[in-house]
């Protein structure tokens, strides 16, 4: 939908009102045949038909295009008066820029930043009905630390709220240390696993280390019992030459 003519001030061009709500246009798109239309008037309109509003020319999403420049520039130009203008705003300003001033506009309706509190005030009120609000929160005078809403006052117990909050303490204490107990554990069975392991590794060298060993000594003891044979061939051999 465009925005309401009876907003502008002075004389708007035809060629500025959209085609389909006859109000100026917003957001404009134009068709080849150059009849243009907001953008959810004409997206809109094509969902049931295919054709020109106007001319009733074949048309398709594919074809509308932006708004020519010198038309874009005349839209911005114009003048029109604050949406708010029913609740005081006189301010009067561009097509261009009414979206900003609107955004920002002091005679805006805005919700309560309260939670559960469903008022709409201007903005140039909301300080005023946040000091009052029935769902405004505060801390606790006494010193307690507990935020609470105005309509709890009367109900609020100091004592009972710093039990509630001694006992989450707690609760959120004993499931750290749980957690800490758990991830300790873990710890623990990972490296000791990985001594195991290590252990293993090592008592499998050792037993490689115990058999090699064993098997050099058979190899000293096969050396020496053949040197002592030789010994003894020298020996005899000695025993033969001098006998010669």
């Amino acid at each position: 939908m465009g925005y309401d003519i009876e907003r502008f001030v002075g004389y708007v061009n035809e060629g500025l009102l959209c085609s389909i709500c006859r109000d100026v246009l917003e957001d404009p798109l134009q068709a080849p045949c150059e009849h243009a239309f907001c953008t959810a008037c004409i997206h809109g309109w094509l969902v049931h038909h295919s054709n020109c509003p106007e001319d009733r020319q074949v048309i398709d999403v594919s074809l509308l295009r932006p708004l020519y420049r010198y038309m874009k520039n005349d839209l911005n130009r114009l003048q029109l008066h604050c949406r708010n203008r029913e609740y005081g705003c006189e301010m009067v300003c561009s097509l261009e820029s009414i979206d900003r001033h609107e955004r920002e506009c002091e005679y805006s309706q805005i919700p309560c930043s309260n939670a559960g509190c469903s008022v709409q005030v201007e903005r140039r009120n909301l300080d005023g009905h946040l000091a009052v609000c029935e769902y405004r929160s505060r801390e606790c005078p006494n010193g307690c630390g507990y935020t609470m809403l105005s309509a709890e006052d009367a109900q609020h117990n100091c004592v009972a709220e710093l039990r509630t909050e001694l006992e989450l303490l707690r609760s959120e204490m004993i499931c750290r240390v749980e957690e800490a107990k758990h991830e300790m554990e873990s710890r623990l069975d990972s490296q000791r696993r990985h001594m195991v392991q290590k252990e293993s590794i090592l008592q499998n060298e050792i037993e490689e280390l115990k058999s090699q060993m064993s098997r050099m000594m058979s190899d000293v003891r096969s050396l020496m019992a053949a040197e002592r044979q030789h010994r003894q061939e020298l020996e005899q051999a000695e025993l033969e030459k001098r006998e010669l």
